[in-house]
């Protein structure tokens, strides 16, 4: 078990990504390896992140879980997927969070109204219990009202973005340079 508390522990600041429409272009239940289009400089984006020194986290809702569109493992193998494709250009992900609940699903264990789906904390919280995050020097970037309402909730900067109408490098050179100052 990892002591977070420990003085030999160096804690770093994490950004916090959500997934479809941050990292990949968001068509809509986007499970499967062959549905996946990243945004333009997503790669590089996520290596500058490593190379400062930022843990980086993916979270994600998934409601296509509850709603029986897809089950558990396939967002964990869309994942692998896209680490494995990270890996390739030189980036990683540090851990993959998503919440399979919304509460008018249809598979009845996902049927719920939970603490882990965005504007919630609770992939927040978790990533918090098993890394050791400085807050105060951490943000997020999401595309929706709920990632901002999560950053805000968790106590940490929320970055609107807008792959339409912005370069994910771009958004990420700032946040590394508003950390560093």
């Amino acid at each position: 078990m990892l002591n977070l508390g420990s003085p030999m522990i160096q804690r770093r600041p994490a950004a916090f990504l959500d997934r479809d429409g941050v990292l990949n272009v968001d068509r809509g239940w986007t499970h499967r390896p062959d549905q996946l289009e990243w945004v333009a400089g997503a790669h590089e984006a996520v290596r500058l992140l490593n190379e400062a020194g930022f843990y980086v986290f993916v979270v994600t809702n998934q409601s296509g879980v509850a709603r029986g569109f897809y089950d558990e493992a396939a967002v964990k193998a869309l994942h692998a997927h896209m680490q494995q494709e990270l890996a390739a250009r030189g980036a990683r992900v540090d851990a993959f969070y998503f919440c399979p609940h919304h509460p008018e699903g249809s598979v009845k264990e996902f049927a719920i109204a939970c603490q882990c789906r965005k504007p919630g904390v609770g992939m927040l919280e978790q990533a918090a219990r098993e890394w050791p995050i400085d807050r105060t020097r951490s943000f997020m970037i999401g595309d929706r009202d709920h990632d901002i309402l999560a950053a805000a909730a968790f106590n940490i900067r929320g970055v609107k973005f807008d792959s339409l109408q912005s370069s994910l490098i771009d958004v990420v050179r700032r946040e590394i340079s508003q950390v560093a100052t």
